[in-house]
């Protein structure tokens, strides 16, 4: 079957390509074509660091941030520089294949490209408000393309639950809040067998999901984590406004820490939207 794209997507590919242009022609010497960042609305997916942010609840530690300097120095002029420390998997953040596969990519690996792609929004909130522990089924997915188009090769899939408003409460966002229990967990996410039709038939780059993890928090086996890993595909949670970002058309760019030998790490994600002609600028 041959994909059909929307207008969106196209957009978002072309840009895409822009981008990628405009580098093989700065390597040249050549001036570069204009990349028009004004036909896009830039969403930020990312939740900040700081002391609310969650972290699994056998994470060993948590975010935290140390004020080296800050004030005026002999010299006359404001200098100021922290400290911080976190584990790699917590907040809005990167699963590198290597998490769960001996042999998957590890964060400093990863092709940049697989960075950067085309993203689809899989909406079930509906079915999450209803079942905590709902999990995104093949017949989902199915029922996604029927509606917006199929699912390509290298695209970024995203699931939105609504579950990222819950934010930073985490026995509201998790299930359970005592810390070191993973045994009650509750909240939406990926199915096994999803999973499988957009990993092994789809062959998509990335599955991300606005929960802490890419598995339900039932799951105690991870086969989701375990299926994307084996195929190096990444895996993004805890992302966040999902809610404004279109069914397909928007370019995800989910920039990890470059860490060597990383299993993950903090995850810089933002969406390129693009706008309607006469649309207002979002804030």
């Amino acid at each position: 079957m041959r994909p059909v794209f929307s207008r969106s997507i196209v957009r978002a590919l072309l840009l895409a390509g822009t981008l990628a242009g405009a580098s093989a022609c700065a390597s040249k010497g050549a001036e570069p074509p204009r990349i028009d960042l004004t036909q896009f609305d830039i969403v930020d997916l990312t939740h900040a660091y700081d002391a609310q942010t969650i972290y699994w609840p056998n994470a060993p530690s948590a975010f935290s941030v140390d004020t080296l300097a800050r004030g005026p120095v002999p010299g006359g002029w404001f200098y100021a520089a922290s400290r911080f420390a976190s584990p790699e998997h917590g907040g809005t953040h990167l699963d590198a294949p290597i998490h769960f596969d001996a042999k998957g990519l590890s964060s400093d690996a990863i092709p940049p490209s697989q960075f950067l792609g085309p993203a689809v929004v899989i909406d079930i909130s509906a079915q999450a408000a209803a079942n905590p522990d709902y999990r995104l089924t093949h017949d989902d997915v199915l029922r996604f393309e029927r509606a917006h188009g199929p699912i390509g090769r290298g695209m970024m899939v995203l699931v939105r639950t609504g579950w990222s408003r819950r934010w930073p409460d985490r026995k509201a966002y998790l299930g359970d809040d005592r810390p070191g229990r993973t045994d009650a967990l509750h909240f939406p996410s990926f199915g096994e067998d999803a999973a499988a039709l957009l990993v092994q038939s789809r062959q998509v780059a990335a599955l991300g999901v606005d929960v802490a993890s890419i598995d339900v928090g039932q799951s105690t086996e991870f086969r989701v984590h375990r299926l994307a890993a084996a195929h190096n595909v990444l895996g993004l949670e805890n992302l966040t406004n999902l809610e404004a970002l279109p069914p397909t058309g928007a370019l995800l760019v989910a920039l990890p820490m470059k860490i060597r030998g990383g299993t993950g790490g903090p995850l810089r994600a933002v969406a390129l939207v693009p706008r309607l002609p006469g649309a207002p600028t979002r804030q």
